[in-house]
């Protein structure tokens, strides 16, 4: 039996993450932040994307364990991006051979700069693990929903070029086999095809869209610099920015680690 549908009681603010600015010769700094915080943003590289991947192997050594292709993302005259977790599903054919170019269960991801927008673009984040803890007590029925009913996690881009036929079904919250927390954020998670209590999934999504979209107004904002590399725990933080005139440029990568699901 599903709980109540009504109106959550409010609660204390999810408390934003703004990461500590580390320089480059503070790597063992770096990693003590990431496992606290489960963010970092890292400075003074250079503005290369041999520098994005340089940044992954020194700050998570030898827990690295595959990386995904890079991507130039270019935003012009943008609206906001809102809190996210990435993750997508992607394999391709290439000369025969399948090769895997995302992943549902990327638990990192760096964001570089390349060119910061001449105004607005603002970066936030916020602890998703805090956001779950707190909603046991001001939303339960939104807690029973994201740790206990599957969905299709990619289902609302079922028509995107490359994602698998096969749907992805899964919780928002799960755990790896070692016991990791992983809380998942994006804006494809549909409900499960024919599932019988669709229109329940379907109005539950919506209502954490609500509730995610609500946190970002009161979250702080951080600014990166051109070269400035944010390294998040991908499990447990989710991201965003702010809209902007012009253009602003990032390179993202994504990865799995050792303690990847």
């Amino acid at each position: 039996m599903h709980r109540s549908d009504a109106t959550p009681t409010p609660g204390p603010a999810v408390p934003g993450v703004v990461p500590t600015r580390v320089p480059p010769d503070q790597v063992r700094q770096a990693r003590t932040l990431l496992d606290r915080d489960g963010a970092v943003l890292l400075t003074g590289r250079e503005n290369t994307s041999d520098a994005l991947f340089a940044a992954a192997a020194q700050v998570l050594g030898d827990r690295l364990r595959e990386l995904y292709p890079h991507r130039v993302r270019t935003s012009r005259e943008a609206d906001p991006v809102h809190l996210h977790a990435d993750s997508f599903d992607i394999v391709v054919d290439s000369a025969g051979v399948p090769r895997r170019r995302r992943d549902p269960d990327e638990d990192h991801v760096l964001v570089q700069c390349v060119r910061p927008a001449p105004a607005g673009g603002d970066s936030f984040a916020v602890d998703a693990y805090a956001f779950v803890d707190r909603l046991a007590s001001t939303d339960p029925a939104l807690h029973d929903f994201l740790t206990g009913t599957d969905v299709d996690l990619y289902g609302a881009w079922s028509g995107l070029r490359g994602l698998p036929a096969t749907p992805r079904v899964g919780r928002h919250v799960e755990y790896t086999r070692t016991g990791r927390r992983l809380v998942r954020r994006t804006d494809g998670a549909a409900p499960v095809h024919r599932a019988p209590d669709a229109g329940h999934v379907h109005a539950f999504l919506v209502r954490l869209s609500e509730a995610v979209h609500g946190l970002e107004a009161h979250l702080p904002r951080f600014a990166l610099a051109a070269g400035d590399i944010l390294l998040l725990d991908n499990y447990r933080c989710w991201h965003g920015r702010d809209g902007h005139p012009g253009e602003r440029t990032v390179r993202i990568l994504t990865l799995r680690s050792a303690d990847a699901r």
